[in-house]
């Protein structure tokens, strides 16, 4: 049997995005930022005036595209359908939430300057140990990566070892992040039982419930989808993103070859939890509650429908589909609520039959098809 060459191996694969894809992109995203930014600071009265309350909601749904890419980097590119990176996205969360509930001090219900409301009311004496140095915003930043990816890290580090691919190991993340739900629901865990934390006061001095701190918010989520993007991007124009690719595409020849796998499913996995956790401490302080239901499993399929609709293994796909699917989910709660998931489910069908790339992988084909005419 013939042993393929390594470059034919590593070649990407047909519709992989584009370098003008990604330029496209960052300066769509540098111009809605600069734009939504300027339409804000309009009177109420232009017609181009973007009300407080959309700023938020587009910066919620910039913290869900930071967490589409996350399951696009390992979906799209390695072949591993997560199941469970609601639960990284929830830790990040929770680091965020204990931070904020932290600066409230004495201000509030209960006016205990060290204990947060929840453990007053549960007649708790001390602050836990794992709620130490969260007072710190360098010691919170740290975590939010920290505690997402040492889970993704211990994870993976049996389950790839061990081999476990394909439908498996979607399972067992799957019932990684409803474990975690069960237990975060637990009041004597020590992170607010059912209700979780909330009633955020401010962030690094800053109080959250003004209009400038939203603003600045939301311009953060959109820095922070841009770095991360260009990171991805850098990432898998690499060998390493060939690597990937490989084995994505024929997993057991990759390794045939000398490649060590488990490493590299390794490295990008936990990469891929860490960016997760970012996106929801970005979450947090905008929605301003963190409470178990986002480890609920049927969050972290959303999340895989969004990368489906947009298109996998095209960075901008998972955006696209982060995007547009809230979009559309704010709309039809609002106007048509109890028809919201029969037309998510149509829509997944549709682009299933009709768009097997998503929309990305549409787009990326037409333009193909135009340069080569």
């Amino acid at each position: 049997m013939k042993i393929p060459e390594t470059e034919d191996l590593f070649k990407p694969a047909r519709g992989q995005r584009s370098r003008r894809s990604t330029i496209v992109f960052v300066t769509v995203l540098i111009a809605m930022i600069v734009g939504v930014t300027l339409c804000n600071q309009l009177p109420a009265s232009n017609s181009l005036h973007i009300g407080n309350y959309m700023v938020t909601l587009l910066g919620k749904y910039l913290t869900y595209a930071i967490l589409a890419i996350s399951v696009d980097l390992v979906w799209g590119y390695l072949g591993i359908l997560s199941l469970g990176h609601a639960a990284f996205f929830a830790l990040g969360g929770y680091a965020m939430g204990m931070h904020l509930m932290r600066q409230i001090g004495d201000r509030g219900v209960y006016g205990n300057a060290e204990l947060p409301d929840f453990m007053v009311f549960l007649n708790w004496s001390e602050l836990p140990w794992y709620w130490m140095g969260f007072d710190s915003f360098a010691f919170t930043a740290l975590m939010i990566l920290l505690i997402p990816g040492l889970l993704a890290f211990l994870f993976g580090w049996f389950a790839f070892r061990s081999r476990v691919n394909g439908v498996y190991l979607s399972i067992i993340t799957q019932a990684l992040t409803y474990a975690l739900m069960l237990a975060f629901f637990r009041n004597e865990m020590g992170f607010g039982g059912n209700n979780g934390l909330t009633d955020f006061k401010d962030l690094l001095g800053f109080d959250l419930r003004s209009d400038d701190v939203r603003l600045g918010l939301f311009i953060a989520s959109g820095v922070a989808l841009l770095l991360v993007y260009l990171l991805c991007d850098m990432i898998l124009r690499s060998r390493l993103g060939k690597v990937a690719v490989a084995i994505r595409d024929a997993e057991d020849r990759t390794r045939f070859i000398g490649y060590r796998v488990e490493h590299v499913k390794l490295a990008l996995f936990t990469l891929s939890a860490m960016i997760a956790g970012l996106a929801g401490a970005l979450y947090v302080p905008q929605v301003g509650i963190i409470n178990p239901g986002e480890f609920a499993p049927l969050n972290s399929i959303e999340v895989v429908v969004w990368v489906a609709i947009g298109g996998r293994g095209t960075l901008f796909g998972a955006v696209l589909g982060a995007l547009g699917v809230n979009y559309a989910k704010t709309w039809f709660t609002g106007a048509y609520p109890e028809a919201w998931l029969f037309a998510l489910g149509l829509l997944f069908v549709v682009v299933t039959l009709l768009l097997p790339r998503g929309i990305a992988g549409r787009l990326l084909r037409k333009s193909s098809l135009q340069a080569g005419s």
